[in-house]
């Protein structure tokens, strides 16, 4: 086994910026930004399709999406916006390819 990297006061920072970091879209914005449906935004935050629509409902049964949906739907925003703009490395890193 390898020895772990250790964590300089930059990545400390860094660490720190990211766990304060407010990156996040709303599955009502995503839904009204791009023309998709529930189901691709389930595909998109790996929920099901009734997870999904029950973002969607008003009263008793509406639930609410998590942190990590936000930042789901927030990153595939970002991809969809300004995928070509990324460079090839990025996205071999991403395993985009």
């Amino acid at each position: 086994m390898s020895n772990p990297r250790q964590i300089t006061a930059r990545e400390l920072h860094l660490i720190l910026l990211y766990s304060h970091w407010e990156f996040g879209m709303s599955p009502a914005e995503f839904y009204s930004k791009w023309d998709v449906s529930y189901e691709q935004i389930a595909l998109i935050c790996s929920r099901s399709d009734s997870t999904v629509r029950s973002w969607f409902r008003k009263g008793k049964k509406q639930r609410h999406p998590t942190r990590n949906d936000s930042l789901h739907l927030a990153f595939m925003d970002l991809l969809l916006e300004h995928f070509e703009e990324i460079p090839h490395e990025v996205l071999q890193w991403l395993h985009f390819n």
